[in-house]
């Protein structure tokens, strides 16, 4: 109809002269921190495998032989009979691992989130989020029945005052690591806070596998335990989907009443046995997270006297430029002399805040990380 057409030709029209139009690049496959694209390989600085594990030939292996024994797909949603005794074995250990009774499936952390706040909260409830969460948890509060209030990011003292007005049936969610400027949440003093008051969850995407004794996460670095700890597999596991772990009463609440879980065909049980052995290397192979370290400190040598260079702890490196058109420039120069970042842009930040997001990964080599910030320092100082 004409009113569709006209609107999609507004917003796509509108969204290029702004300079916010994104584009699919289709490239030739990623391996041990390399991109190729066009029969190029990019040094490549823009994924979330931080622990290298997507291209690791031992988790290739696993999957191809869950292929083997299980076959190519679930074939049905999980309350059919999609799911399998090795989905049942992955939760198993996940609950083993990082402490939780049970827990609930997921395609990708985008559905674990909206899954999860969607069958939770009624319209008698309080949603509270912290400023920065990921688009899948504030889509979900605004679109849920819930009451949604916002705490400013990272800010435990005026979530604390929210939280003694009196909210009706409070769920406080956070990130465990915030994705775009690679901060932690202060979990202990949020775990303090919702003490007696509200239930809380933690979205841990970016630090599981990362942080914590054996990789447990940010939760287990901090000595936390949230009522619901969302897992996703599509950064350090090396694969994709999500778990939501919680209590037996509270999954099986889930298991029952989250639709994408009700009427989505289950993960593949050869994902899920892939994904068994990932958490198995994750727990046994501490050098990942060393080598991480170590790159982590070369990082910082490297680009810590650069303009634009902001410290974190966690792999996620957030390089500010402020002008989106800049931060496109730049990232186009660095590609010409092999580097592969990506520009991130308003909506995903705030205006006058676009950034090179680079993150770092087991796979490269501390070669990789000084000569970007040779590369970089350089465009930088011809003003680029």
């Amino acid at each position: 109809m004409p009113a569709f057409s006209h609107r999609i030709s507004q917003a796509l029209t509108q969204r290029d002269e702004q300079g916010l139009t994104r584009k699919l690049l289709a490239h030739q496959g990623v391996h041990q921190g390399k991109l190729l694209h066009h029969g190029q390989a990019y040094v490549h600085f823009s994924g979330n495998d931080y622990l290298g594990l997507a291209s690791s030939a031992e988790l290739v292996q696993a999957w191809q032989q869950g292929l083997t024994l299980w076959g190519a797909g679930s074939g049905a949603s999980p309350m059919v009979t999609g799911f399998s005794s090795i989905h049942q074995e992955l939760i198993r250990e996940l609950c083993d691992w990082l402490g939780y009774e049970d827990g609930v499936l997921f395609n990708s952390g985008f559905s674990a989130n909206q899954a999860t706040l969607f069958a939770l909260l009624e319209a008698t409830d309080t949603l509270v989020q912290d400023k920065l969460n990921h688009a899948s948890l504030m889509e979900a509060g605004m679109l849920s029945q819930a009451t949604m209030k916002r705490f400013k990011h990272n800010d435990v003292a005026h979530l604390d005052r929210l939280l003694s007005d009196n909210l009706c049936n409070p769920l406080v969610v956070t990130e465990g690591v915030f994705s775009m400027d690679g901060d932690k949440a202060p979990l202990q003093s949020i775990a303090t806070v919702c003490q007696n008051k509200a239930w809380w969850m933690v979205d841990d995407a970016h630090g599981i596998g990362v942080h914590g004794d054996m990789g447990a996460g940010s939760c287990a670095l901090a000595g936390v335990k949230p009522d619901i700890l969302v897992v996703t597999f599509g950064k350090a596991f090396g694969l994709s989907g999500a778990a939501v772990l919680t209590r037996r009463d509270v999954a099986d609440y889930l298991a029952q009443f989250a639709r994408h879980h009700v009427y989505s065909t289950a993960m593949p049980p050869a994902q899920a046995h892939a994904l068994l052995h990932a958490t198995h290397m994750i727990q046994t192979q501490q050098w990942r997270r060393d080598r991480l370290a170590t790159l982590q400190q070369v990082y910082h040598d490297t680009f810590h006297r650069l303009p634009g260079y902001v410290a974190t702890d966690t792999p996620i490196k957030p390089f500010l430029i402020g002008e989106s058109e800049c931060a496109l420039r730049l990232a186009t120069r660095l590609r010409e002399r092999g580097y592969w970042l990506t520009a991130i842009r308003p909506p995903t930040v705030p205006q006058g805040m676009a950034r090179l997001r680079i993150t770092l990964t087991a796979d490269h080599s501390p070669q990789d990380i000084v000569g970007l910030g040779r590369a970089l320092e350089q465009l930088l100082e011809e003003g680029v």
